[in-house]
């Protein structure tokens, strides 16, 4: 059969779990057309052969992380934005603008590749293209109807975008069920949205099976766009260079791989899977923004962590974990240093929480299920 699968390139989180997918997609016979933008098309690229390039939307951001008030005037208006990466000042169109490119790009090749699937993750354009066209979807998400961090001025466009989120075919939650569910901040009530006969929480797509390791570091992966990066890094760094524990901070820039060291902190551009799970393993605890795919890497490896969010999805996963007593939210340098205070004196408790969620977690196999829900309705 002939899947097109769509996302969101908002973090990486979305095309971790879609890269996987379509591998065992692939593996199963199926014909798969993938589309996204910015680091996340590159991604798709170097795994897959038919990939296609589509206008991100992003939200507006500087050095010091998204900025709510001006992304709230950058939905209808363009604004002036230092692209960090290129060194110069630009100008960010409307999200608006970027949401119309972005259908249209979806929209050129539609009728060449005629899916008999679309699948979507955490991209709603496609899902609007899918209703357009009545093609069958499937939505991955792990945010629906967020409750933590979310300005209620953005109420009016969420409503509207849930319409599409109802038409699909089914809505798949790559999380735990409840009460374990880390993004049951950013879901919202299913009942209420009327969407919950068509969710089911299937499990993460990460293989949660427990694996044992030392403690020899703090782990620090930082993740996101360049400006979300950017805000942690001044959070980290005057914190984690004074601790006497070796660290291990990893900036997640995709293609480049350099290594530097600021006092006992090892500083990595990129850290390859394989070095990323050693880091992980061998850490006393894990210091990162909340990203959904990153809780369940802790999950695995049952390691506590700190968690500094950037953004709403963030601050729902991390309130979840710190309600579970697993982790520690933080905004800012004095915070994270009590914190790692209070992780280092009340390590062992927080060990027993992170390994009895981590047995709940192993009970489900997500990316397994995900299969099974799209090749049942290709039947």
């Amino acid at each position: 059969m002939r899947l097109l699968l769509s996302c969101s390139e908002l973090g990486l989180g979305h095309v971790s779990r879609i890269i996987p997918l379509g591998k065992r997609l692939e593996k199963n016979g199926h014909e798969l057309f993938f589309f996204s933008g910015g680091k996340a098309y590159q991604m798709l690229q170097k795994e897959f052969r038919n990939v296609y390039k589509c206008t991100p939307v992003s939200w507006y951001e500087n050095a010091y992380g998204i900025i709510t008030s001006a992304s709230l005037i950058n939905v209808l208006f363009p604004l002036p934005l230092f692209n960090m990466e290129k060194n110069r000042l630009e100008i960010k169109n409307s999200n608006a603008m970027e949401t119309i490119h972005r259908y249209y790009d979806l929209r050129e090749n539609i009728r060449d590749i005629a899916p008999d699937i679309l699948i979507a993750d955490g991209d709603i354009n496609a899902l609007r293209l899918a209703h357009r066209w009545r093609i069958p979807s499937v939505y991955i998400a792990n945010m629906i109807r967020p409750s933590y961090g979310f300005s209620a001025f953005l109420n009016p466009g969420e409503r509207l975008v849930e319409r599409y989120v109802k038409h699909c075919s089914k809505i798949i939650i790559p999380d735990n069920p409840p009460p374990y569910t880390i993004s049951e901040y950013s879901i919202g009530n299913l009942d209420k949205i009327g969407l919950n006969g068509k969710v089911e929480f299937i499990g993460s797509f990460v293989d949660t099976t427990h694996v044992k390791g030392s403690q020899e570091h703090i782990f620090a992966p930082v993740s996101g766009p360049s400006g979300t990066k950017a805000k942690l890094m001044k959070i980290l760094f005057p914190v984690l260079e004074k601790l006497k524990t070796k660290c291990i901070v990893s900036l997640g820039t995709p293609g480049k791989k350099a290594t530097a060291k600021i006092g006992n902190c090892e500083l990595h551009t990129w850290l390859s899977a394989e070095e990323r799970q050693e880091c992980m393993k061998n850490a006393k605890f894990v210091i990162f923004s909340g990203g959904h795919i990153t809780c369940f890497e802790t999950i695995k490896y049952a390691k506590p962590s700190i968690c500094i969010p950037t953004q709403p999805e963030q601050l729902g996963n991390a309130a979840k974990l710190q309600d579970l007593n697993c982790s520690i939210t933080v905004k800012n340098k004095s915070g994270l240093e009590k914190a790692v205070e209070k992780m280092e004196k009340e390590k062992e408790s927080f060990d027993r929480n992170m390994l009895a969620l981590n047995e709940f977690s192993n009970k489900f196999k997500g990316l397994d299920r995900a299969v099974t829900i799209i090749e049942t309705l290709l039947d």
